[in-house]
């Protein structure tokens, strides 16, 4: 999909000749000047009349009447050069596709020199631009029995201009797996809890594991029960869907030892159980297997990608129901690691599944462990919808993970895990631990929860609730699902492996 040549833009014959446009004198730039000497000025008179614009994410078509072999030019504004990063520039070249994808193009090329800047590495830049080119212009699926029947022209081939480094094309085919990956976690999550239960989550894991050559084991819930994993089968009491956990493995290195633990909430709908949720609250619960779907998105990149690092990915998978045999506030549960839990609130049921991944986590000799859910209403209040709630035991593994996020524009905010939060969760007269010591730091003290399941084990928790879900279209995709930090977690692997 992905060429880099080093050609001119007056001369290089494609659909769509994409070029880049600083506010700064058009004499410094030079691909513009040659393309104005081309049209004997006329993209001067353009510019002064404000159909062509320089600011920062304007896209503007003109068509080129055979004065030069391309059949159009986009110019994407790219506002002051000082001004301008590698996510901007992301943000930027996401409207562009869309306006691609709208006027049903299927191949362009981009003048590498009209948007190289002082601020970020053209490897970066290159990278980032086919990420947009994945994710921007990402449809989620429908049901309605009336499509539209135009079909949706693909954009087939990205050509890059004026460069002959190779390296590009690697930056641009790991750029267009991560936004890929993003995608992969925004369809599953977009699927009705009906068309996607535990068993359906864990079939679609295999079919990926096909794909990629991964180790995968699913456990059914015999095996399950085998591993004792009595927090995750309390919460699937109620349900008359089996639950599964699922172990996929990557191999990065020579030898299987000291692997990095995705775990992700595959909570793939959730009632609240008895501690039942309210009528609009309930609404919207297919996306509680949002971190399951993260990460299942990220293992989609890391198979094209194929990091040098040994990866294990973790889901427990199973709605939260009501029944007869539903678990109940005031049970006790023993969990895998052999900890005593006191269910006060059935509707903290994602902490629960999460404590038993993250003991088989330890289990299995991961050296590092992440875990992503959509944990808590608490965190939105605390964030809003554009900032992941991070908490962890290792700053350094932490430091990690947010280097890797600000290069994806993934922004997370670390919350506080005190010694205040873990006496809270161990507030039981009955148990050694309780899973919902109250309201008042809620995030907090769901995160502590999971926390005391990782002892001495580097780990980082994310907490997307407030994240996973985007309320209007944007720059990179649909309103719906955003995949978010599935990016963040290849991103961390890929450079782990450096």
């Amino acid at each position: 999909m992905f060429k880099v040549s080093n050609e001119t833009v007056e001369k290089h014959e494609t659909e769509a000749l994409i070029v880049g446009l600083f506010e700064k004198n058009k004499q410094d730039q030079l691909e513009y000047q040659s393309l104005n000497e081309a049209f004997q000025s006329e993209l001067d008179t353009l510019v002064e009349s404000g159909d062509i614009s320089n600011a920062y994410g304007k896209v503007s078509k003109v068509h080129t009447f055979g004065k030069v072999p391309a059949k159009r030019i986009y110019f994407i504004g790219l506002g002051k050069e000082d001004d301008l990063t590698t996510n901007k520039t992301r943000n930027a070249f996401g409207k562009l596709f869309k306006k691609l994808s709208e006027d049903q193009i299927s191949q362009a090329c981009i003048s590498l020199p009209s948007i190289t800047h002082a601020n970020s590495e053209l490897e970066d830049v290159v990278e980032a631009i086919s990420e947009a080119a994945a994710m921007a212009t990402n449809v989620l699926s429908t049901y309605h029995t009336e499509q539209d029947d135009q079909p949706k022209v693909e954009l087939e081939q990205l050509h890059f201009i004026g460069s002959d480094e190779d390296s590009l094309v690697s930056a641009a085919s790991n750029g267009y797996a991560l936004g890929n990956g993003a995608n992969v976690a925004r369809h599953l999550v977009n699927l009705p809890g009906n068309l996607l239960t535990a068993v359906d989550l864990a079939a679609f894991a295999e079919d990926m594991a096909e794909k990629h050559q991964f180790d995968i084991e699913i456990y059914e819930k015999e095996g399950i029960e085998e591993l004792g994993m009595g927090a995750l089968l309390s919460v699937n009491q109620g349900s008359l869907e089996p639950p599964r956990f699922i172990v996929m493995k990557f191999q990065g290195k020579a030898e299987w030892d000291n692997p990095v633990a995705l775990v992700g909430k595959g909570i793939t709908f959730d009632t609240g159980g008895y501690s039942l949720k309210p009528k609009d609250g309930i609404i919207g619960m297919k996306m509680d297997m949002g971190g399951a779907a993260s990460v299942l998105g990220a293992m989609d990149a890391i198979g094209h990608i194929r990091p040098e690092e040994n990866i294990i990915a973790l889901i427990p998978a199973t709605d939260n129901m009501i029944s007869d045999r539903a678990y109940k506030p005031d049970d006790v549960i023993v969990t895998m690691s052999g900890k005593t839990v006191e269910v006060r609130n059935t509707d903290a049921e994602g902490r629960l599944a999460l404590a038993d991944a993250i003991t088989y986590a330890r289990q299995q000799g991961a050296r590092k462990i992440v875990d992503v859910a959509t944990l808590t209403g608490g965190v939105v209040v605390a964030l809003g919808d554009q900032v992941t709630g991070a908490m962890t035991n290792n700053e350094s593994w932490l430091g990690e993970i947010q280097a890797a996020s600000e290069k994806v524009d993934e922004l997370i905010w670390q919350l506080p895990y005190l010694d205040v939060y873990k006496k809270a969760v161990r507030n039981s007269h009955i148990a050694d631990l309780n899973n919902s010591p109250g309201r008042k730091g809620h995030a907090v003290l769901a995160g502590s929860f999971v926390g005391a399941f990782a002892e001495d084990t580097p780990w980082v928790h994310l907490d997307i609730a407030g994240t996973a879900m985007a309320e209007a279209p944007h720059d990179l995709g649909p309103k719906g699902p955003t995949g978010v930090m599935a990016r963040t977690l290849v991103k961390t692997m890929m450079n782990s492996s450096k």
